[in-house]
């Protein structure tokens, strides 16, 4: 959906809504129903503390982000709030550039909730009392008081169990996103009872937080009781390869029930939606994939996704199976257009 959330103009921005972003059109949700995903959190980047409000979507084939979005049982559309910590948000002033930094700042926005709160309840419904209405709070709020899933970028032990500490202190729930070290500490991970996305990543390369990734991090985690899901973080793995994240932590010993949970129920669970998606059963959304074989292997092909009933990716299509197969580009369906673009030599 091309999502982009906060600027550069402050490192925590509750306020900001990737519903605001997202291009309904964009190839890129093609490209997911290629792979096999119905149902997907979108997410700003971490190159802030705080980057904004997710958006939880089912890939349907329709025109507006209203269409695609997931909506809670008041009507309100679905989604959590993206945290990072590390080294993305380290940059100049007015983002930290130290860890304790970090830290510090994120501290003091969930006191500054905190504070907003005791002022509304001390205004006992007096419009005169009340504080100034704030965006910003009340999303913060909301993650405090668990109405929002924290989704936290974090890669090593050291910030793992900053995230911690911090949920410790202000109570939200939060899934633990790649997880680069959570082999190291796993059994603090699960005390904490934190469910753990993975990024399943097994080329060179990246950066220097992953360092000490391991392919068995899903298997250390998942016989400590935690439980594990994996992410395609797209493109930085491709959301056409999803399976295979789970694929290849299967060969390096998780168990392979847990991983087929980990790309379909456990993933339902991290944002809330078990009750709708993640197994086959009456009364669940109708969303299902038909696979050429075992879901496990290299060979194996998505041949059609269905969400909602609706079949919205078919391998026999040729135009779905240029997304599936086809590499650099194939996904794009716009090309560059001005006045002057063929005599540059760039097309006709």
């Amino acid at each position: 959906g091309s999502v982009s959330g906060g600027d550069s103009s402050s490192p925590i921005q509750p306020e900001v809504r990737a519903l605001d972003s997202i291009n309904p059109r964009d190839p890129g949700i093609q490209k997911a129903q290629a792979g096999g995903i119905t149902t997907v959190n979108v997410m700003p980047g971490s190159g802030h503390l705080l980057s904004g409000q997710t958006i939880y979507m089912k890939l349907r084939d329709v025109d507006t982000v209203e269409e695609l979005a997931v909506r809670n049982q008041d009507g309100s559309i679905a989604g959590g709030i993206k945290m990072a910590n590390g080294t993305n948000p380290q940059k100049k002033t007015p983002f930290p550039g130290t860890r304790g930094k970090a830290a510090a700042l994120v501290r003091m926005q969930f006191h500054r909730a905190r504070d907003y709160r005791r002022r509304i309840e001390a205004a006992a419904g007096d419009p005169a009392e009340m504080p100034d209405r704030s965006l910003a709070m009340e999303a913060l709020l909301e993650a405090m008081d668990g109405k929002r899933m924290v989704h936290h970028h974090t890669h090593r032990q050291d910030d793992i169990l900053t995230v911690l500490r911090l949920q410790r202190e202000f109570g939200f729930r939060v899934v633990l996103h790649h997880v680069s070290e959570g082999w190291m500490v796993a059994d603090e991970i699960a005390a904490a009872k934190a469910p753990c996305s993975v990024i399943v990543i097994d080329s060179p390369g990246g950066k220097l937080e992953a360092a000490r990734l391991s392919l068995e991090t899903g298997a250390i985690l998942d016989r400590a009781g935690v439980l594990v899901g994996f992410h395609t973080d797209d493109g930085i793995t491709d959301s056409r390869l999803f399976l295979r994240s789970a694929a290849i932590s299967v060969r390096a010993g998780m168990d392979r029930q847990k991983a087929l949970q980990a790309v379909t129920i456990a993933n339902a669970r991290m944002l809330d939606l078990q009750e709708r998606v993640g197994t086959l059963q009456v009364g669940k959304d109708a969303d299902f994939v038909l696979l050429s074989g075992d879901p496990f292997s290299v060979y194996t092909r998505v041949l059609q996704t269905w969400v909602d009933g609706a079949k919205v990716f078919d391998l026999a299509d040729p135009r779905d199976k240029l997304l599936a197969a086809g590499g650099y580009g194939a996904s794009s369906d716009q090309s560059l257009s001005m006045c002057c673009y063929g005599q540059l030599g760039g097309g006709k």
